[in-house]
C-alpha cells in the first residue's frame, strides 16, 4: 500500500496551526508515504504533537462489554457472530442482571467511557433497561456508549434518555459489500446520533490490504463532516478459515502510519484510538486504549479477556509508558 513520495511538511504543519482543515489529497498524499522512509518518522512526530498539546497529554481508558455472542444476520463477513459465520465457542446473552453487574465491576477502575456492545439483532429495549440502571449506579464522571444497531431518531432519543452519552456507529469500508447492512441506512443512523446530540464515537475501518487509500480517506472525511469527537483506527483481524481470512491483514506499522493521517485529518475534539492497542501508535497521536470483555466480533472466544481483548491494567500501563497521563 506505500510507495515513495515528498510530502512539503512545512505546508501541512501551517494548515494545522492555522486549523486550516486537509483536503482529500492532502490525506491520500500523507497515506503514500512510504513506511520506511524518513518521511514516516516526520509524518508519526506531528501527529504526536498534536496530540500532546491539544489533549495537554491525557490518556484515555474506554471499556467495552459484548453483551451477547448470538448469530446476527448484519452479514459481516469478517465478523466471528455473523450468522454464516459463527464461530464464538458458544452462543450466550447476559440478562439485564448480568450485565448491569458486569458494567458496575469494570466501573470500579480507572475508565472513562464504558461501551455496551451489542449484535445488530439485540432487542433495543434491552439496551435501554441495562444502561437506565447502570446510569443510577455508575460515576457521571464515566460516559456511557452505545454500540449496537441501527436505530432511528425516536430510539436515539431514547438512547439519551437512558443516560448514554455517545454512540458507537461507523459507515464501514465496503459496507453492503462485505456486510449485508444498507450503507444508506447506516448513514440515517448517523445522522440521527448527530440530530439527537449525542457524542459520536467513529472508526476508520475495519482496514484490510485490499482498501484503497481514497476509500479509507472518505471515512475520515465522512467523521469530519460530523464535527467527530472520538475517532479511532482498526485494522481487519479476519475470522479463521473463512473467505476473508485470505484476503490477509495489514501491518502495524501500516495501521501506526494511517492512525496518525486519521488524527491530522479528523482533528478529534477528544481522543483518538487505534484497534487493537499497540504501542507504536502511542508514538503517532493515539492517546487511548480500548479494554474488552465479553463477547468481541474478531475473537472466537465468548469472553475475549481471555483472549485478543486486552485488560483495564494493560492499557493502562502501555498508556503511562507513553508517559500519558491517565
Amino acid at each position: 500500500m506505500s510507495e515513495a513520495v515528498k510530502i512539503d511538511f512545512n505546508f501541512i504543519e501551517q494548515k494545522l496551526a492555522n486549523h486550516d482543515p486537509l483536503n482529500r489529497d492532502d490525506a491520500i498524499g500523507l497515506l503514500k508515504i512510504s513506511n520506511q522512509s524518513d518521511e514516516f518518522y516526520r509524518l508519526m512526530c506531528i501527529a504526536n504533537s498534536l496530540s500532546r498539546n491539544e489533549y495537554g497529554n491525557k490518556g484515555y481508558i474506554f471499556a467495552q462489554i459484548g453483551l451477547n455472542a448470538e448469530p446476527c444476520t448484519g452479514g459481516c463477513r469478517f465478523c466471528s457472530l455473523a450468522q454464516s459465520n459463527f464461530s464464538v465457542e458458544y452462543p450466550y446473552r447476559l440478562t439485564v442482571d448480568e450485565a448491569v453487574k458486569a458494567g458496575l465491576d469494570i466501573c470500579r477502575s480507572e475508565i472513562s467511557d464504558l461501551f455496551l456492545m451489542t449484535t445488530a439483532d439485540y432487542p433495543f429495549e434491552h439496551v435501554i433497561n441495562i444502561a437506565t440502571k447502570l446510569r443510577k449506579s455508575i460515576p457521571k464522571s464515566i460516559r456511557l456508549v452505545a454500540n449496537i444497531g441501527d436505530f432511528t431518531y425516536e430510539q436515539a432519543m431514547q438512547l439519551k434518555v437512558s443516560g448514554f452519552s455517545g454512540a458507537y456507529h461507523i459507515h464501514r469500508l465496503n459496507e453492503g459489500i462485505d456486510t449485508d447492512l444498507s450503507p444508506d441506512r447506516r448513514i440515517d443512523t448517523l445522522n440521527n446520533i448527530h440530530k439527537a446530540g449525542l457524542e459520536l464515537y467513529y472508526c476508520v475501518e475495519p482496514i484490510g490490504p485490499e482498501h484503497t487509500y481514497e476509500a479509507l480517506v472518505d471515512e475520515m472525511l465522512r467523521a469530519r463532516k460530523y464535527g467527530v469527537d472520538v475517532m479511532a483506527a482498526m485494522r481487519r483481524v479476519p475470522v479463521p478459515g473463512t473467505d476473508m481470512e485470505k484476503r490477509g491483514t495489514i501491518t502495524l506499522l501500516e495501521l501506526t502510519k494511517i492512525a496518525a493521517v486519521t488524527r491530522l485529518v479528523t482533528r478529534p475534539k477528544r481522543s483518538m484510538n487505534v484497534h487493537e492497542p499497540t504501542e507504536m501508535a502511542l508514538l503517532a497521536g493515539v492517546n487511548q486504549l480500548y479494554a474488552e470483555y465479553g463477547a468481541n466480533p474478531r475473537d472466537t472466544l465468548a469472553q475475549t479477556s481471555k483472549g485478543r481483548g486486552s485488560s483495564i491494567q494493560r492499557v493502562k500501563q502501555m498508556l503511562e509508558n507513553a508517559n500519558y497521563i491517565v
